[in-house]
């Protein structure tokens, strides 16, 4: 009799068991069942926020389940990063990361960087360019002007960037050290937008700043396009200006944007949103979207992520470790 009940516990023990586990893959195969959060870790209107907001109205469409936008600007984007970090690890919490994730942690600025987390793929890349201003008493036509000029003349040109450690900084300090220049840096609150006004008024000759942006000014003439930091040549109507590459200097530049999560979701889920981002950014639509904000549309598999932010780190730790920046929190 004492073997009976002993083998009816455990036979139970097993039942629920296996109706547990049972419920948990039913669970990861219905995902998503409910609304999902998006943590966008810049202020709204931000040029990643529009995008990162084009792009999951396109998942909510696939998944089937609305989408919420959560801004948490703040910290160099560190805040939103630890609320994905800390969120459950069930596929209801998301977030977009840009190069800031390895940019944070060289600077101390936070623990975590792309290794602590889920990657679900890039959705697009924007890139810094540099510009030339029209008032200032030294003007300049072409990025290689700018070049030899400075090689010239030491530290007599004023080159505007994004506060110290922000991406587009970073930008610029891989073109003044690819080009050996020596040129005085003046980094300002905030990124590109205020990079491109003071160019704009003459207080810098040149700037760093991104395209997106500095388009207004472009387009109003306070300001010149010079060159693209990018891989590639900017899209039209910008196209027709070179790259630094381009100019023989080992100089290139990029912020991908990159969905991700917290460590730890289960593979099933992670292969559904990851699904539904690729089919977004290869979808026409969303390519011309992006291309209309002067951002460059590319899916890059969560694969292939880690090793393209290695190379970047790799860059970052060289420059902050000159700048005396270099402050890797543990």
């Amino acid at each position: 009799m004492q073997g009976f009940f002993f083998n009816s516990k455990l036979g139970l023990v097993s039942f629920i068991l296996g109706l547990l586990f049972s419920l948990h893959v039913t669970a990861q195969e219905k995902f998503p069942t409910k609304p999902i959060s998006f943590i966008v870790p810049l202020e709204a209107g931000a040029d990643g926020d529009v995008l990162a907001r084009a792009a999951m109205d396109r998942v909510s469409r696939i998944l089937g389940q609305p989408i919420t936008i959560l801004n948490r600007p703040g910290a160099g984007s560190a805040i939103g990063y630890r609320e994905i970090h800390l969120s459950k690890p069930d596929g209801y919490t998301l977030g977009i990361a840009s190069a800031t994730i390895i940019t944070n942690k060289l600077q101390g600025v936070s623990n975590l960087d792309y290794n602590n987390f889920t990657q679900f793929g890039a959705v697009a890349t924007f890139f810094p360019i540099l510009i030339g201003s029209n008032k200032s008493t030294l003007k300049f036509n072409t990025a290689q002007e700018v070049i030899t000029y400075s090689k010239a003349n030491p530290g007599k040109v004023n080159l505007a960037t994004a506060g110290v450690g922000q991406s587009w900084w970073v930008g610029a300090q891989t073109f003044l050290s690819g080009a050996n220049l020596n040129m005085a840096s003046i980094p300002v609150t905030g990124a590109g937008a205020n990079v491109a006004l003071l160019v704009a008024g003459g207080h810098a000759e040149v700037g760093v700043a991104g395209l997106a942006s500095a388009r207004a000014l472009l387009e109003g003439g306070q300001i010149r396009f010079l060159a693209s930091l990018a891989e590639n040549r900017s899209p039209p109507p910008y196209d027709k200006f070179p790259t630094i590459k381009e100019l023989g200097y080992p100089v290139v530049w990029e912020s991908t944007n990159v969905v991700i999560g917290p460590p730890n979701i289960p593979k099933e889920i992670v292969a559904k949103i990851t699904g539904a981002i690729e089919q977004v950014v290869k979808d026409p639509e969303f390519i011309k979207f992006a291309l209309e904000r002067d951002a460059k549309p590319e899916y890059i598999a969560p694969e292939k992520m880690t090793t393209m932010m290695d190379q970047r780190r790799d860059v970052v730790k060289e420059i902050m470790a000159k700048a005396g920046l270099l402050k890797e929190a543990n």
